[in-house]
């Protein structure tokens, strides 16, 4: 895994596979579990009833949001040219968006709410992109430490 949080282990010595993942989705639930608060304290357009509640959103979106990526990667290898994996990988990661919010809105209910346009999508799809660029912006600051 390439763009693992953890290589190493604070003592130089090299952890294994399970320990890499382990720290990898640890430390993007906690991300995930930062901006999901600052977005419900500061934007009226996420509400979220507790902290607990939030916690487990972020582990939820966690699990969907890998688990989507895994689809549109194995979905790739079906297609022959750029242009139709990339129309299909839009086409995954969109509609993911969409079941992703039902699912959390099965879930929690009423707990989480993701409100305004298009019943809460673009709200949604708003702090989807927060929680990946706040991923992906940890990873490189553990990166340039090294």
């Amino acid at each position: 895994m390439e763009n693992s949080i953890a290589q190493e282990d604070s003592g130089g010595l090299h952890s294994n596979e399970r320990q890499r993942l382990f720290i990898r989705y640890f430390t993007a639930i906690l991300v995930d579990l930062a901006v999901l608060n600052l977005f419900d304290e500061y934007w009226d357009k996420v509400v979220i009833e507790s902290f607990t509640i939030s916690l487990f959103t972020a582990v939820v979106l966690q699990v969907l949001l890998q688990s989507t990526i895994a689809f549109e990667h194995y979905m790739a290898t079906f297609f022959k040219t750029k242009l139709q994996r990339v129309f299909s990988a839009w086409a995954i990661l969109f509609v993911s968006k969409i079941i992703i919010l039902e699912i959390i809105n099965l879930a929690f209910g009423d707990n989480v709410l993701f409100l305004g346009a298009f019943h809460g999508l673009v709200a949604f799809i708003v702090v989807v992109i927060a929680l990946l660029v706040a991923e992906k912006a940890i990873i490189k600051l553990y990166h340039s430490l090294a």
